[in-house]
């Protein structure tokens, strides 16, 4: 991917403060740990996934720009194409990230931008964390960059599988630790993956906390 436009950093920038703006008006949206995405540097950030909000909470949560991944099907209806090729989205197949898009993903990290996966690889049913696929090992492996694991919570509630469309409700996100590469190399492949679940799975707990105190005030 060549370097982008001005046109496109504004675009992207304007969208943020005006969707951010919108998430804490809409979803009383609140983010913890946000010093935990490094401020330099590549970066894989690896959420649970409950909802079609998570993409756009993940990356209003995060300062910098955020690279993301969309199923090649996507790319089919002529807007939602036009919508995410603006963000430079990676088309990725049904079966996983393909080989096209692990190149295309791993030149991104290697140029020093964050990438966003769910590991988990389809939204939750109930709202709970699902194991994780180990499709994102390579990727980790092979990256160079430190994971840095997210939790969401609310969004199940805000937007499930079964409903149209989005209402209002309660959303949190926390940021935990990075898991940086030194460690990723004294872990095996089934270490690391259990690894990165404990690591998202404890940032969920911490979400549903925050988001069940902040609907209690």
């Amino acid at each position: 991917m060549a370097q982008r436009s001005l046109g496109k950093h504004l675009w992207y920038e304007v969208l943020h403060v005006i969707c951010r703006l919108g998430a804490v008006v809409l979803f009383r949206t609140r983010v913890a740990g946000r010093q935990h995405l490094p401020t330099t540097g590549g970066a894989l950030v690896l959420a649970n996934h409950q909802s079609q909000l998570d993409p756009v909470l993940v990356g209003l949560a995060s300062d910098r720009r955020l690279n993301y991944l969309a199923r090649q099907t996507l790319f089919r209806f002529a807007p939602f194409r036009w919508l995410i090729q603006s963000f430079d989205a990676i088309p990725i197949d049904r079966e996983g990230i393909g080989l096209g898009g692990l190149k295309e993903t791993l030149k991104r990290l290697k140029r020093g931008e964050l990438v966003l996966i769910f590991p988990e690889g389809t939204r939750t049913c109930d709202g709970e964390v699902a194991p994780l696929k180990p499709g994102f090992i390579a990727l980790a492996r092979r990256g160079g960059a430190p994971l840095v694991p997210v939790g969401i919570d609310g969004a199940f509630q805000a937007w499930p599988r079964s409903q149209a469309l989005p209402c209002q409700a309660v959303i949190h996100l926390v940021f935990g630790p990075p898991l940086a590469q030194a460690e990723m190399a004294r872990l095996d492949d089934n270490a690391l993956l259990a690894e990165v679940e404990s690591r998202i799975r404890a940032c969920h707990a911490l979400a549903r906390l925050g988001r069940a105190r902040s609907a209690g005030s």
